[in-house]
């Protein structure tokens, strides 16, 4: 098969993937998970990274969809803006809870296109961040302290456990450790704010993390892409494959208790 019979069903392909990504969106989605995922490309005869940021949303009947996925050079600012103002035109509202790692970029950016919305930091990236500065010896101890805090039954509690960690984590001479703690535990506990049913689906960002597994595993057989539109095209084929599967047909949770 010649190469440009393969380049003409690949510009067939690729209208069908952009048809379907760029669809509109009906109806309200209160919860939108967020996140970049990198992949590599050549650009001027050298190897960069591409980001392609994914966006899937709870709708208000319960089911996970994906909203979006679009090609952002690096997870800065104007990438997030562009990729918030991108999907809010496309239809996206409704949207109560942004849940995501903490990117500057993204933070900046949810105010500005959805100014109602509230962030919730994932919680697993968070403990991954606090474990940076904490001696592996200390790492299970640690972990369970963590875990304590997001185990209380109110945002309240949690605050007053938080701080109790930071005074034993000083006391256990781990400064760094409760620096981190105490800085960045606030924006974790958002989701408290929320129906506590759904509080262990809407404190990480795991629904997301799972299809960024899937992604890697189809494009690590790629290795570098020829440009970013292509990496973006094989993204979102995956995607849009998932969702079609009982993955997008299975009901996530029960909205009802946001009512």
């Amino acid at each position: 098969v010649s190469s440009g019979t393969i380049s003409h069903l690949n510009q067939k392909a690729y209208k069908h993937i952009e048809e379907w990504r760029q669809r509109p969106l009906t109806g309200e989605y209160p919860y939108v998970y967020v996140d970049g995922i990198y992949l590599k490309r050549c650009w001027g005869g050298e190897i960069q990274n591409v980001s392609v940021l994914v966006a899937i949303g709870v709708n208000k009947d319960g089911f996970r969809e994906i909203l979006g996925a679009a090609e952002g050079m690096k997870e800065d600012r104007e990438s997030w803006l562009n990729f918030f103002t991108w999907l809010k035109g496309r239809g996206l509202a409704g949207v109560r809870l942004i849940i995501g790692d903490k990117c500057l970029g993204m933070l900046e950016s949810i105010p500005v296109v959805f100014p109602e919305a509230k962030y919730q930091r994932c919680t697993v990236h968070f403990y991954r961040n606090v474990f940076t500065v904490t001696p592996k010896t200390k790492m299970k101890q640690v972990t369970l302290m963590l875990k304590a805090i997001h185990a209380q039954e109110s945002k309240k509690a949690s605050r007053e456990k938080a701080k109790a960690v930071v005074a034993e984590l000083r006391a256990m001479k781990l400064k760094e450790t409760a620096k981190k703690v105490e800085d960045g535990i606030e924006e974790t506990l958002t989701y408290c704010d929320f129906p506590s049913e759904h509080w262990t689906r809407i404190r990480t960002n795991n629904v997301i993390e799972r299809l960024n597994r899937e992604i890697r595993r189809r494009t690590r057989v790629v290795g570098t892409f020829p440009d970013g539109n292509s990496a973006l095209m094989l993204v979102c084929a995956r995607l849009r494959h998932v969702a079609g599967t009982q993955w997008g047909n299975k009901k996530y949770m029960n909205m009802k208790h946001l009512e």
